[in-house]
């Protein structure tokens, strides 16, 4: 755990100090020192008794008392030297930087056990090994640079990977982009990315604390609790974002089911990060990016206000926007007049509102002036305004300085001419703001933003699910797909509605099944998994001579046991899966159904237990959300069912745990209701 000692200590020994600075040990030192440590400094090298102007002990024995120590020797010397530190120097908290433990082999890795025990048994912290260091505000104990400029309300940062956390610290200063504090957990031997986020949580102070969280993360041991300390600080004012690296997984390629195939690693911390309100980024811009919008008054809706001298950007803008759902409304007629009045001719007011190229800076700001208080429709607004040779940018950038200030809306600021106005930039930066040098970056953070859904309550759905029916079939299965009788079974238990069908084994029931169902009908093998790729389904038969004729061809196929009949439904075919992920649990997807849930790959997936809000944001996050919602012409299907299923999908799965993978697809949607038509469920002892 976490302790003051490692984030406030009043005394500090680098164990492999050193004047080359080239060296960890000697970087490190000369970081501390120049960020103006206050506490007792205390350097440890066998060959010197002085290291930078400090005093340097030759033994580890001879130094005083410590609360924290930094390691930057050799990995084999360390034990020895932490052995000392925590039963003799009473040392609570330790940074080990150097490599060659767990990542290096198995020795390694015993080294790196045996030395979190001693200082798990010690009570105390360990950081890495591995990593690069930890900035507080009290001390700047990395061997990297550059070392961010520190704010109380600036950014708080973890990362598993030393080198890129120092890529996105490059990444951020250039935008204005500030930290509170850095930790890099390396082999996280005992404090991991949970940890730290455990930590923030437990000592969150809204009047202190920073309400900005950032997460490098390549592995989640924990995701529970990841998934609880990160819910708990975004309910407590905070935001957080996060990348998740390493997410392909081969082994998907081989699965028997759509869910299967669709589902994989990155499926699970998808869910994982949705369900936790977590935004999920795919890079470093994108991160720090995303970030730089928190910095800014939170956005309370879709619609966006552009103001730009220059179109293309404007244009690409838009375009960014759109694409991830996002509007930029049309201006009425009177307000675009209204608008049209204060600019120079040639200008356009429809939104983007393009002010071209010979607008003044009164201009600018009559038009900011009005979009934060007479265009109700807005939500925030974003000026695009680089350095075309005939504007003083010293002036823009202070206008923008006090509209950002002043404005109830979010203003943020692109401001793409890094080069020609890097002073005039810098000075901007300097007085606390952040710049999105790049309009398409920041348009798809915004999105990533507005489609994040806030932390969804831990509940479970139970209103009429028999849960012991559910546990009797399940306990009774053996391993493998579950009899088509069995599904029914289960599925009713769950309130699922589901087709009424029947198995004929012989011509006779089959004629007598039809007669009862009535025409059209549908016709599928019982035995195959995969019914399609053997020609085990047919549709819309509608005479007892096609049937029979159908019945006779099925019962030749390889691996059939009985041919299934159902009542010929019509409407949209959905599709609902789900696939149990260690660590994780089931993971709940959702998309369009019959061959589009694998040839459009467009699924939304969550982590059961599901709320409706979850399930409802998950079908709204689909591209095909306008075929459910109904298009030219055509229905749509009904919204809350939908959402209903998938949350007695995702209740049903969390007493019925064996149950590894399950498909319904299709699922056969109308305005009235939703029925599955076809399933598959897989039960693993």
């Amino acid at each position: 755990m976490i302790n003051d000692k490692l984030i406030n200590p009043g005394s500090i020994v680098v164990v492999g100090g050193s004047d080359d600075l080239m060296k960890p040990g000697g970087k490190i030192l000369k970081n501390i020192i120049d960020g103006g440590y206050t506490g007792e400094l205390f350097v440890v090298n066998p060959g010197h008794d002085f290291i930078q102007g400090r005093r340097s002990y030759r033994d580890i024995n001879d130094i005083p008392g410590v609360d924290l120590a930094i390691l930057g020797i050799p990995a084999k010397y360390c034990y020895q030297v932490v052995d000392v530190l925590v039963r003799k120097k009473n040392t609570k908290a330790f940074i080990i930087i150097s490599a060659g433990f767990s990542e290096a082999g198995e020795e390694g890795r015993k080294m790196e056990e045996d030395i979190a025990g001693l200082i798990d048994e010690a009570g105390g912290c360990l950081i890495g090994p591995n990593c690069i260091g930890v900035i507080t505000r009290s001390y700047q104990g990395v061997f990297t640079t550059p070392v961010p400029r520190l704010s109380e309300r600036g950014c708080d940062f973890v990362s598993g990977s030393g080198a890129t956390a120092l890529f996105i610290i490059e990444s951020a200063l250039p935008k204005g982009l500030r930290f509170s504090s850095v930790f890099s957990v390396g082999n996280s031997a005992q404090t991991g990315v949970e940890e730290v986020l455990e930590y923030w949580d437990l000592t969150y102070d809204p009047a202190r604390s920073s309400p900005i969280k950032l997460i490098y993360v390549e592995t989640i041991p924990d995701p529970d609790k990841l998934l609880r300390h990160a819910s708990s600080l975004i309910q407590k004012g905070c935001r957080i974002a996060a990348i998740k690296a390493g997410t392909t997984e081969a082994g998907s390629r081989a699965a028997s089911s759509h869910t299967g195939a669709i589902a994989s690693s990155d499926s699970a911390v998808e869910a994982l990060f949705r369900k936790a309100g977590i935004v999920r980024c795919s890079g470093r811009e994108e991160l720090t990016t995303v970030a730089s919008v928190f910095m800014h008054k939170p956005l309370r809706g879709r619609n966006i206000a552009i103001v730009t001298h220059a179109g293309g950007p404007a244009v690409m803008l838009t375009d960014a926007l759109s694409s991830g759902g996002m509007n930029i409304p049309k201006l009425d007629i009177e307000h675009q007049n209204r608008i049209l009045a204060m600019m120079n001719p040639g200008a356009s007011a429809v939104n983007p509102i393009d002010m071209i190229a010979t607008a003044t800076i009164d201009q600018l700001g009559m038009i900011i002036d009005y979009a934060d208080r007479q265009l109700e429709m807005i939500d925030g607004m974003s000026v695009i305004f680089g350095n075309n040779g005939l504007t003083d940018m010293t002036e823009i950038y202070d206008l923008l300085h006090r509209k950002i200030n002043e404005c109830s809306k979010p203003l943020y600021p692109i401001l793409p001419s890094v080069s020609s106005s890097s002073k005039e930039l810098e000075d901007f930066i300097g007085k606390g703001h952040v710049n999105f040098p790049d309009e398409v970056v920041l348009g798809r953070a915004l999105t990533r933003i507005s489609n994040t859904p806030f932390p969804a309550e831990e509940k479970i759905f139970l209103e009429n699910i028999d849960v012991r029916k559910i546990r009797e079939i399940v306990d009774n299965s053996v391993s493998g797909y579950l009899e088509p009788e069995l599904i029914q079974q289960l599925l009713k238990a769950a309130r699922i509605p589901v087709v009424k069908e029947a198995i004929a084994r012989s011509r006779k029931d089959l004629v007598i099944l039809a007669e009862e169902f009535g025409y059209p009908l549908v016709l599928k093998v019982v035995g195959p998994v995969h019914k399609s790729d053997v020609g085990g389904v047919t549709l819309n038969i509608k005479s007892q001579r096609h049937l029979e004729a159908e019945f006779s061809r099925m019962t030749k196929i390889t691996g059939v046991t009985g041919v299934m009949i159902q009542k010929m439904l019509s409407g949209t075919e959905l599709f609902i899966g789900a696939k149990y992920e260690p660590r994780f649990g089931h993971i709940i997807l959702c998309g369009l159904g019959g061959i589009f849930v694998e040839v459009l790959g467009d699924v939304s997936s969550g982590l059961a237990p599901l709320t409706f809000n979850e399930a409802g944001s998950m079908i709204k996050s689909l591209r095909a959300y306008k075929i459910i919602k109904g298009t030219r012409g055509k229905p749509g299907i009904n919204e809350l069912k939908f959402a209903e299923i998938i949350v007695r999908l995702s209740s049903l799965l969390r007493f019925a745990t064996e149950i590894k993978e399950m498909d319904l697809n299709p699922l056969i949607g109308s305005p009235e209701g939703i029925t599955v038509v076809d399933a598959r469920v897989r039960i693993e002892k």
